[in-house]
């Protein structure tokens, strides 16, 4: 023993200096720094924010018809922001303009509505920090026969960068909503089969906000209605996950009316006007 650890413990027993020199050591060896990088790889990052609170700077708005046959024609004036919250005005009126955004020949269209696409594209890749991405929004739908709001993710050329459908739902069903996805190596035509999900709820959707929410992996996709996992997709042949995954996607939100969702295709039928309303979008990344 040295002359200064005798003067640090004086005339204390050989033994107790011992184990009070082992604790020290225990304490400074602890790995810390372990446990914090590992809770920090599990959170997750936010990294697009939305709260509709003062413009739509941060999305492109339709200013066109639209596909899979429906009536309505998009236009920015049926946008608007009020108390945080995005109104998209769904309204029976005849207008004609672009057939669709790559085809300005003019068609007659029986709806005007809107529709909103993100300029950020988002979507997972084998990178540290992307390999999970979430998406959520807080969403009251719009009621009524022939409203087909819709809540989703795609990228150009479609379907080649993939398509998820958080949500889609039909104005007549309130108590119900479907998740689909789409994939297709070449341009036009999806090879996605069966991956349509129904959701039956106990709540009416159109009455009150809900959170619609996804969270994209590399083999799986899982869809959640405020905060409650309702499914979760496997990647497969029939769905193709493992094939849109490290590509890039937009966030959109829209309401269509008609088309070739609704086995009723006689908009006589169908609500004059309607309204959904979007309180937040946020996607986040870990």
């Amino acid at each position: 023993m040295t002359n200064s650890i005798k003067k640090r413990f004086g005339l204390l027993p050989l033994w107790l200096v011992t184990l009070v020199l082992s604790l020290g050591c225990k304490e400074v060896k602890e790995p810390k720094l372990n446990k914090e990088n590992s809770k920090k790889s599990n959170t997750w990052t936010l990294i697009f924010k939305e709260e509709f609170d003062q413009d739509l700077s941060q999305w492109n708005a339709w200013n066109s018809g639209a596909f899979n046959e429906e009536i309505q024609m998009y236009l920015p004036q049926q946008l608007s922001l009020e108390n945080g919250i995005l109104k998209i005005d769904i309204e029976r009126k005849a207008v004609s303009g672009a057939t669709i955004p790559t085809d300005s020949a003019q068609k007659d269209f029986e709806y005007v509505s809107g529709r909103i696409e993100s300029k950020m594209l988002f979507g997972p890749s084998d990178e540290e920090g992307e390999r999970e991405y979430r998406f959520v929004a807080r969403i009251k739908l719009p009621a009524g026969h022939g409203m087909w709001p819709a809540f989703w993710t795609y990228g150009h050329p479609w379907p080649t960068q993939g398509e998820i459908d958080i949500l889609e739902a039909r104005g007549g069903k309130p108590n119900e909503y479907l998740t689909n996805l789409f994939y297709g190596p070449e341009p036009g035509f999806s090879v996605n089969k069966d991956t349509d999900i129904l959701h039956q709820l106990e709540v009416d959707v159109t009455a009150e906000f809900h959170e619609y929410e996804m969270i994209w992996r590399a083999n799986t996709i899982e869809v959640l209605f405020d905060g409650k996992t309702l499914h979760t997709y496997e990647a497969n042949s029939s769905n193709n996950i493992e094939h849109f995954f490290g590509k890039k996607q937009m966030v959109v939100l829209n309401t269509a009316v008609g088309g070739i969702f609704f086995e009723d295709r006689n908009s006589a039928n169908y609500t004059d006007s309607s309204v959904m309303e979007v309180d937040w979008v946020r996607v986040y990344k870990r």
